[in-house]
């Protein structure tokens, strides 16, 4: 390695480690959440560290965490993280469009460390390179793991300092859900969203009292997510079809 690209390199890991912080910071209180709600829910810190290593996805992980403490099968999960972690065939197509120069071995580790937030981030910044940006995969790279790096021990760290906090204190008992509650606020963006949202968790009420298990959970998810998808569908082409004022 060359001088200059030893220097390319490393400005490349300090832009990378300048623009994740942000996501950093939001990851570490989340993290800690996670982790003292999965030892209590019966895991051990290196059992939640190797699920953040392999998983990498907080809502994904607060629902299997859930499901295995309803006492779900094994499929029952994998279906409904599977369900949930969909979006992300999404936003890897929309990042692919600039990552198209890149070598598989490097696509298939940046795209393990694509998640909500380094997506936003590292989207807009590609979208706006240019003359005074150059905005690249590695330092899109970069932060992704950096910010893989921060969730992995804040989770760690979480299950550590569970073992030291009584079931039921603080409301320990209810965290779940709430930040359950809170994932699901912050993604609704408007009426249609509310829609989708009302119709899953009614759907899911009735079918749990026909259908033993968690099934009901995945069911009502694909139920009320085509629901949405047909009115998004349709109204978008009521709107493509009104007249346009010329005067």
């Amino acid at each position: 390695m060359t001088e200059h690209d030893r220097e390319k390199l490393l400005g490349a890991i300090r832009e990378g480690v300048k623009a994740a912080w942000p996501i950093c910071l939001g990851y570490c209180p989340i993290g800690l959440a996670f982790g003292v709600v999965a030892q209590k829910a019966g895991m051990s810190p290196a059992e939640i560290g190797l699920m953040s290593l392999l998983v990498f996805a907080g809502s994904s992980q607060f629902i299997a965490v859930s499901l295995l403490s309803s006492g779900a099968g094994f499929l029952a999960v994998v279906l409904t993280t599977f369900t949930v972690n969909l979006r992300h065939l999404l936003m890897s197509s929309a990042l692919a469009l600039h990552l198209r120069r890149v070598t598989t071995p490097w696509i298939t580790i940046f795209a393990y460390g694509v998640t909500d937030e380094s997506f936003a981030l590292n989207l807009a910044r590609f979208r706006s390179s240019g003359p005074g940006s150059d905005w690249d995969w590695r330092r899109a790279l970069v932060v992704n793991h950096v910010s893989n790096l921060a969730w992995v021990i804040s989770t760690v760290l979480g299950g550590y300092g569970g073992a030291f906090i009584p079931r039921g204190s603080f409301g320990i008992d209810y965290a779940l859900v709430a930040m359950l509650l809170g994932l699901l606020v912050f993604q609704l963006r408007g009426g249609l969203y509310v829609l989708v949202a009302v119709v899953s968790g009614f759907t899911a009420v009735l079918l749990s009292l026909v259908i033993p298990g968690n099934a009901h959970v995945i069911i009502a998810s694909v139920i009320a997510a085509t629901i949405g998808f047909f009115l998004s569908r349709g109204r978008g082409a009521s709107q493509r079809a009104e007249p346009v004022d010329e005067s």
